[in-house]
């Protein structure tokens, strides 16, 4: 007689072990190689780039004959005179406050309209689409000095000239064209679903693009306000002939420009002006590179 017994299975109550993380590829040699000849070669390259750029912000801290004693960047003395001078005695604070309130308004208004018409050219068809495309890249081509009188007549005739308001209208259609085709290409590959589900509800036009489309369109509308950022903040030639006659409007571009009369021997506080004006542009593209360039990339797949 054979007796068999059977055994209880045993269940662990021990948590189990997560996933190890996939192993990491290793570059072949040759690879390596490369790379390294890749860093050796860029290297030079990238510190001839930045150099200029990293002598005006050392020479904000300097005084002139410290500045033109030797060509090292570095200083163990900051002198923040240079920023103090700049900020009241240029009139760079004054400079500074213009130059906010025409790039921020002009970014509200350049990147809602922008992205309507980029909307439009993305979804839907009518007679002449193919028109208004043609036309729009062809005034990419166009220089800006050719449209200077057209927009202080337009801007006169508002009655906005000598003001803020009519620079900042001047300065919303600064990079126009880029940004809608930016916008319609990127809309265009938007799935339709989403658009017909929103009908289904009861959405209109406006209540279509605001509340689905354009919530998707992160990476392009801080493309958007990128370009439209470095085009107000940095433009010269329209904020020059549209203050001409009112200084006190200047904006950063314009002010430094004027100092080349005033403190063309203060280079230290030159600097500094100048230093002023770089940081911001600078500081905004370092937080949104990444959309910037999701942004041209997602264009390119599509």
């Amino acid at each position: 007689m054979t007796l068999s017994t059977a055994l209880p299975s045993v269940t662990s109550d021990a948590p189990e072990a997560p996933p190890s993380a996939p192993p990491r590829k290793r570059l072949r040699r040759s690879e390596r190689i490369a790379l390294l000849v890749g860093g050796l070669i860029l290297l030079p390259i990238a510190l001839v780039w930045i150099y200029p750029f990293v002598w005006v912000v050392s020479s904000s801290f300097k005084s002139n004959a410290e500045i033109f004693g030797s060509l090292n960047p570095f200083t163990s003395t900051l002198r923040l005179d240079n920023y103090i001078r700049a900020w009241h005695e240029a009139n760079m604070g004054r400079y500074f406050l213009n130059t906010i309130f025409v790039t921020g308004m002009s970014i509200l208004i350049s990147v809602t309209v922008n992205a309507l018409l980029g909307y439009v050219l993305g979804r839907y068809a009518f007679p002449g689409k193919r028109i208004i495309y043609a036309m729009l890249a062809l005034v990419v081509f166009l220089p800006q000095g050719y449209t200077v009188i057209p927009i202080f007549d337009l801007i006169d005739s508002l009655g906005l000239s000598g003001s803020l308001w009519g620079m900042t209208l001047a300065e919303a259609g600064g990079v126009s064209v880029i940004v809608v085709l930016l916008f319609a290409g990127y809309f265009a590959q938007l799935p339709k679903e989403l658009e017909e589900a929103a009908k289904v509800d009861g959405a209109g036009f406006l209540r279509i693009f605001l509340r689905v489309y354009l919530p998707l369109s992160g990476p392009v509308l801080a493309t958007a306000v990128i370009l439209q950022f470095m085009h107000a903040w940095n433009d010269f030639l329209l904020p020059l002939v549209l203050t001409l006659s009112q200084p006190e409007l200047r904006t950063l571009a314009v002010g430094i420009y004027s100092l080349q009369n005033q403190y063309f021997s203060d280079w230290g506080m030159m600097s500094a002006a100048s230093t002023i004006a770089l940081m911001p542009i600078i500081i905004v593209f370092i937080i949104l590179q990444k959309y910037f360039i999701e942004s041209f990339s997602g264009a390119v797949k599509g």
